[in-house]
């Protein structure tokens, strides 16, 4: 990091309250386990690593974070007035994103598909604003399609996903927030869920209906055949209602708990992690019931 701000590099402490992250950045503050422990280790050792920050657009005196936002966090739960920063006053504000976005993406542990297509996406807007390239053509290709961006094959250059991949994020962007949330939490695939991007907002909230009704999500065959028969301007509810119907091979029966009755135990837990806490709830409390029957024999 300290090559690439070689040119305006100044660093000072600065109070920690006329800060803010920037509002373009697509990430959420998640106070979780990997929080925790960032907060105890600043505790114990210190602040490693200065946050990066540049003036404030609007507002004098202040500055918005381009990396660092929970680190930043961390300190203002530790009580801590000041911050030690690298202020990178000469940077232009697609280059604040850009930076912003790689070093999230390089750094953070834990970020959902949603989350990488919202950075993907801001990337991709910040590198066009930058001049480059950007052919707005269908791909007539057997692979899926989509919209084929020069950018994209930028961006895969430092990124650990390849330029089609890159696309399969974006294209998340296109679906209504409860699919979208479906996917954060892993009940449905990349896969059909860039198929079910290209459908309307109307026949989406259909999809995601049917699956608040009965705890089905489309397969990536089933996702394809309602892509194609929009296409062709044949979907229609009876044929919806017939594709989601149909049993898929790796179906399994499941059990519908609201969230609420287990985020009052774990409130800041993903989906997935809420999965397991339950199956470990349920295993203590099979160990509980087995030990109470063996003691009233």
């Amino acid at each position: 990091m300290s090559n690439y701000f070689d040119k305006y590099k100044r660093t000072f402490n600065y109070d920690i309250g006329r800060m803010t992250p920037m509002p373009e950045s697509p990430f959420s503050f998640r106070n979780d386990d990997s929080f925790r422990n960032l907060v105890e280790s600043i505790r114990q050792y210190g602040l490693l690593e200065p946050i990066v920050v540049i003036p404030h657009r609007e507002y004098s005196g202040k500055y918005e974070i381009v990396s660092g936002v929970r680190r930043w966090y961390a300190c203002r739960e530790l009580g801590r007035d000041t911050i030690s920063c690298i202020v990178a006053d000469n940077m232009t504000r697609e280059e604040a994103i850009i930076f912003m976005i790689d070093a999230n993406l390089c750094n953070r542990e834990s970020i959902s598909p949603t989350e990488k297509g919202k950075a993907y996406k801001i990337k991709l807007e910040a590198m066009k604003r930058q001049g480059y390239r950007s052919d707005l053509e269908a791909e007539n290709t057997s692979c899926q399609p989509g919209t084929k961006f020069r950018t994209d094959e930028a961006i895969a250059e430092n990124a650990e996903d390849s330029a089609r991949q890159i696309q399969r994020y974006i294209r998340l962007m296109e679906l209504i927030p409860e699919l979208q949330q479906l996917v954060d939490e892993h009940r449905i695939a990349l896969g059909p869920a860039v198929e079910l991007s290209y459908l309307p907002e109307e026949t989406q909230r259909a999809v995601y209906d049917y699956y608040d009704e009965n705890e089905v999500t489309p397969s990536y065959s089933q996702a394809n055949r309602m892509k194609k028969l929009y296409a062709d301007g044949l979907l229609s509810q009876d044929a919806l209602k017939r594709i989601l119907d149909q049993p898929k091979p790796n179906q399994k029966e499941t059990i519908k708990v609201p969230a609420e009755l287990v985020r009052r135990y774990k409130p800041y837990y993903s989906a997935e992690q809420l999965r397991d806490f339950i199956e470990k709830a349920c295993e203590y409390y099979a160990k509980y019931l087995r030990n109470r029957d063996r003691g009233a024999r």
